[in-house]
Parts: C-alpha cells; structure tokens; sequence
C-alpha cells in the first residue's frame, strides 16, 4: 500500500504542464486580482473572498481557456463577474442593527481611510456597472474594447456607462469641494 507522500508524488508527476503555467500565472494575477475586487467592493474582507472564490471557479474552468495569452482577461472576467453576484446577494440578505455597545470583530483601516477620501466617496456613489468600468478603464488602465471584452457587454454599453460615470463623479467631486470652501 502506497504512502500518502508517494501519493502525492505520483500525483504531481501526472499534473499537465498547462496545469503548471495556469499556477504560474495565477500567481502572479493575485495581487492585481484582490486591488481590482477591492475596488469594485469597497471592503477588503470581501474582496478577500471574492478573490479567493474567483480563483477557485477559474482553476475548475482552466480546461475552458484556450489560450494562455488570454488568461487576464479571461479572468478578470470571472472575477468581476464573482463580485457582481457577491454584491446582489448583499442587496438580498437583511441586515440587523447591532447593539450601540457591539464592538465589531476586524476593522477595514484601508477602507475606512478610502470612505474619507473625496474620489473614494465619489466611487462608492457609482453603480456597480459604473464603479466596474471606471476601474478596469484607469486602475487597470485598459482600453473600451478591452473592457468590451472582459465585461461581455457591448462596446457602446461600455461607452454609456464610462460617460454617466464621469458625469456623476464630476458632480460628486464638486460638490465636495464646495463643502470644504465653506
């Protein structure tokens, strides 16, 4: 009867070379994977999940990407996509207003730092289609076909959704710096 080491040996002697050059590149997508969950949630412990949740359905679709040199945008496809049903079921689940003495478990520093910044609260105003474009177009720096892309939607959908973006930023932004010149 085989050991569980040499189990595991036998086993990794099996694994595909795409199964390793799919890692490799999973790898190294994690950072700008979580920054991009990030922006688009607003919340690190989300992001957290919903990154590590993207990762999990890309790594069962792997056999689905049939090239490699598509794998960002094939990925940041599934990611945005994990976050956009991550925010529904918020929108779903009935919140309870805790005690005024509850102290709350973690504390979201960077959040808490982004929600006091005037281009993050003008962020959080966005919709979620908004907020998702005008992330992936200049965090992400990519083009309108790109997005096109990643998202599945229609480039003049990409269009309308970046013009409406900034119109609404643009009035959130100024509004607070009326705020603060008085």
């Amino acid at each position: 009867m085989a050991t569980a080491e040499e189990a595991f040996v036998a086993n990794a002697r099996t694994v595909a070379p795409e199964d390793d050059a799919f890692a490799l590149r999973s790898d190294a997508y994690l950072d700008r994977a979580l920054g991009l969950a990030w922006y688009i949630l607003g919340d690190t412990h989300e992001a957290e999940d919903a990154t590590q949740e993207a990762m999990a359905r890309a790594w069962k679709a792997r056999r689905s990407l049939r090239q490699l040199e598509a794998f960002d945008a094939w990925i940041d496809r599934i990611l945005v996509n994990t976050c956009r049903e991550r925010l529904r079921r918020k929108r779903l689940v009935r919140e309870v207003a805790l005690p005024p003495d509850a102290e709350p478990e973690a504390v979201d520093r960077f959040g808490a730092l982004f929600a006091r910044d005037s281009v993050g609260r003008a962020l959080g105003s966005l919709s979620l289609d908004q907020r998702t474009v005008v992330v992936l177009r200049y965090w992400r720096d990519l083009s309108l076909e790109q997005i096109e892309e990643r998202l599945g939607w229609p480039l003049g959908t990409v269009k309308s959704r970046l013009h409406y973006a900034h119109a609404v930023l643009r009035e959130r932004l100024e509004r607070d710096e009326r705020e603060v010149q008085r």
